[in-house]
């Protein structure tokens, strides 16, 4: 127990403060916290926190709310990155930080002159996915596929065309899309779409080998991966996704998804998604998320690899629990891992 513990008689969570009559409830609570040094920590008090909104809250960077620590949100406000929610030494030190405020992608003008980029070659490659819908059906809420973008890390454009649906469009949803029935006359068809984007993302490996052992293929990142796999008609193993749709730490307090627009604007510091929008703006966003997401530095133990647990239990084994209640609660939060496979360890 450490010296707060002994003082007050209660056992203090090492990772979000949490407070508890009993060693036992402590234990309990890690195991289902899942706490972990991948979690968006206060660099003020160093709270753990379940997602970068979460921390927001905290430090009253949403502006929606009261700050749920005033003593840290004093600092935040003095010396504080609102985008990637740093607090840097100085006010000095925050004038010259410029890392988190990111341009806008190309104007659309000049993706229309643009050169398809050569498909990425080896293994260990990402690939951003953006896809633009139009409606069917009766009413025209049924999406179907009209767009189809794919980049590389460099952003640029490896595969890009219109396509035509396979059942007739009701609604072209003109004013976001700005896509007219012309463009899907001279479209390429679905089934060949889906074709060349799988053939990009397995990068030369065989479908069944890619379900079990990652080789050539290439990660994918997105937003709302499984809807654009889905009006593909296609997908990938889940362990090959990067969905800032559902990526815990993006997500709200709710465990509910960000919009990709609301994303870009707060921890890209730019818009997306005005007038007609083209799929290369997702993509470009979803990659930048990514690549800020990756970039993190989280502690590593031991040197090696860095694997989240497959359950809570083979963290906090129940027949161990005798031997947990008698480690200190720093002890606990070095041993807990998360239950997500955070970005960094992509590297």
């Amino acid at each position: 127990m450490d010296s707060w513990s002994d003082a007050h008689g209660r056992h203090r969570c090492a990772a979000c403060f949490r407070q508890f009559n009993k060693m036992e409830h402590l234990v309990e609570h890690m195991r289902a916290a899942r706490h972990s040094p991948h979690e968006p920590r206060c660099g003020v008090c160093g709270k753990h926190c379940r997602s970068f909104e979460a921390l927001r809250d905290h430090l009253g960077a949403g502006g929606s709310t009261l700050p749920k620590a005033a003593s840290c949100a004093g600092e935040f406000a003095a010396r504080g990155c609102k985008l990637c929610l740093r607090v840097l030494a100085s006010a000095a030190a925050l004038q010259a930080h410029r890392d988190c405020q990111l341009s806008r992608t190309p104007p659309m003008a000049r993706l229309h002159h643009q050169q398809q980029a050569q498909a990425p070659q080896g293994g260990g490659r990402v690939l951003a996915l953006g896809c633009k819908m139009v409606g069917a059906g009766s009413d025209g809420s049924l999406d179907v596929v009209a767009r189809v973008c794919v980049v590389d890390e460099q952003e640029n454009i490896v595969f890009e065309t219109f396509v035509k649906p396979l059942i007739p469009v009701t609604h072209y949803r003109y004013e976001t899309t700005g896509i007219r029935p012309e463009h899907l006359r001279e479209g390429t068809t679905v089934k060949s779409a889906q074709r060349r984007v799988q053939d990009l993302l397995l990068n030369g490996e065989q479908p069944w080998k890619a379900r079990t052992s990652r080789g050539r293929a290439n990660l994918l990142v997105g937003h709302g991966l499984d809807h654009d796999l889905n009006a593909l008609g296609m997908d990938y193993p889940a362990y090959l996704k990067r969905d800032t749709a559902t990526y815990p730490p993006l997500m709200k307090t709710s465990k509910l998804s960000n919009s990709l627009r609301f994303l870009t604007h707060t921890y890209l510091g730019y818009d997306i998604q005005t007038g007609h929008q083209h799929p290369y703006e997702d993509c470009v966003a979803a990659m930048r998320l990514y690549h800020r997401m990756k970039r993190q530095q989280h502690p590593r133990r031991g040197g090696g690899a860095d694997e989240p647990a497959a359950s809570a239990d083979q963290a906090f084994p129940a027949w161990r629990q005798r031997e947990l209640e008698r480690m200190t609660p720093e002890e606990l939060l070095r041993l807990s891992t998360p239950d997500y496979q955070c970005w960094c360890l992509d590297d």
